[in-house]
């Protein structure tokens, strides 16, 4: 279950990280990440290049930094809405919805997440894998939630279908994130509705 506990702190940082990470975002707006570099970053933050190795390892430390920021957004976002719906297969619709509309509406988080750091070992090591880890830890227990109060089927794995879940939106949602074109938010999660919850539901 999902609930406040879950929140994340938001933590407090110095004005010129906060600098540095907002100029990455500006940038992987017009350009891929590996196009990027330390010097454009900090005539866009305003700071001298010293001062992102002050604060980041390197430049792909700093993606998966700007990369945490905005999943602990994303986060606390979703605790929001789903603190407030009962039963697990309401609760399931509005993260297929929360995932499908991120996506949509914020695509250099969705580059980073699918496209960036999918393919670096060093990812599943940062703080962005350990928040993705969390989420997906939550939506398991949505799904545990779910078998329990006899809402979805028993003989099929809870991580399979966390997995399935995933798989689905990511699927729905790449060919928009590649072709920057707008994804279909209300059309595909109705299709991922129907077909996850009908294949899972009692």
């Amino acid at each position: 279950m999902i609930d406040d506990t879950n929140k994340i702190k938001h933590r407090a940082y110095p004005p010129g990280r906060i600098k540095i990470v907002q100029a990455l975002r500006k940038l992987l707006e017009e350009k891929d990440f590996n196009s990027v570099t330390t010097s454009e970053i900090a005539k866009c933050a305003k700071v001298t290049e010293g001062l992102i190795y002050k604060y980041f390892n390197n430049k792909r430390d700093l993606l998966y930094e700007t990369l945490a920021e905005c999943f602990e957004e994303f986060i606390n976002n979703t605790n929001l809405k789903v603190n407030n719906i009962k039963g697990a297969t309401e609760k399931i619709k509005e993260i297929i919805y929360c995932y499908l509309n991120i996506y949509n509406t914020d695509k250099v988080m969705a580059r980073m997440l699918l496209l960036e750091v999918r393919n670096s070992k060093d990812f599943y090591e940062s703080n962005a894998y350990k928040m993705v880890q969390m989420h997906s830890r939550a939506v398991l227990n949505i799904i545990e939630e779910g078998i329990i109060n006899k809402e979805f089927k028993k003989n099929i794995k809870p991580s399979i279908m966390r997995t399935s879940l995933f798989g689905a939106i990511e699927h729905a949602c790449l060919p928009g994130i590649i072709f920057e074109r707008d994804i279909l938010v209300d059309e595909k999660a109705k299709d991922i509705y129907q077909i996850f919850l009908n294949g899972i539901k009692i």
